[in-house]
C-alpha cells in the first residue's frame, strides 16, 4: 500500500506559517497607513491660515501617495491567499497612528504628520526585517522604496518647520 504524503500549503514557497507572519506583519503596515491617509485628507481639507496654499497642495500630493501605498499592500497580502484588513474599525484597532481633531493649526499638523512619518518608517522597518528572515524580497522591495520616500518627506516637513 503506497504511502500518502501529508500537503503541506504552500504560497509562493512560503508555508502557511510563514505567510501569515508577512500578513500580519503587513496588515499591521496597512492599518497604520489608513490612518495616516485619512488624517492627511483631514489636514487637506482643514489647513488655514498663511500656509495654506503650500500645505493644501501637499497634503493632497501625500494622501493620494498614501492611497497607492495603501493598495500595493493590500495587493500583496492578497498575493499570499490572504485577506487584508478592510474596515475603518480594524485600521484603528491595529494603528499606532491616532486620529485628531479638525482644528489643529498648521504647524501642529505638520508635527502630526512628522510623528506618522516615525511610527510608519519604524513599522516599516520591522516589517521588512521580518520578510527578509523569510527571504520575500518582493515585499522588502516594496517596503524599501516606502521608506525611502517617507525618509525624503520627514526632512522636508522638518525644514518647513524650521522658519
Amino acid at each position: 500500500m503506497p504511502v500518502l504524503e501529508k500537503r503541506v500549503f504552500k504560497k509562493l514557497g512560503y508555508n502557511k506559517e510563514e505567510s501569515n507572519k508577512i500578513v500580519a506583519s503587513l496588515n499591521s503596515l496597512l492599518a497604520n497607513y489608513h490612518v495616516h491617509y485619512q488624517k492627511l485628507r483631514n489636514f487637506h481639507w482643514n489647513v488655514t491660515g498663511g500656509d495654506f496654499f503650500d500645505l493644501h497642495e501637499k497634503f493632497e500630493e501625500l494622501y493620494d501617495e498614501a492611497m497607492a501605498n495603501i493598495d500595493l499592500i493590500a495587493e500583496r497580502i492578497r498575493v499570499f491567499g490572504l485577506t487584508p484588513l478592510s474596515l475603518m474599525k480594524e485600521y484603528l484597532e491595529h494603528s499606532d497612528i491616532k486620529e485628531v481633531g479638525t482644528d489643529l493649526k498648521s504647524d501642529a499638523m505638520v508635527k502630526e504628520i512628522l510623528n506618522d512619518f516615525e511610527i510608519l518608517v519604524e513599522n516599516m522597518n520591522d516589517c521588512a526585517e521580518k520578510v527578509a528572515e523569510l527571504g520575500d524580497t518582493a515585499t522588502e522591495d516594496m517596503l524599501i522604496a516606502f521608506i525611502k520616500k517617507i525618509e525624503l518627506h520627514h526632512w522636508m516637513f522638518t525644514s518647513f518647520l524650521k522658519k
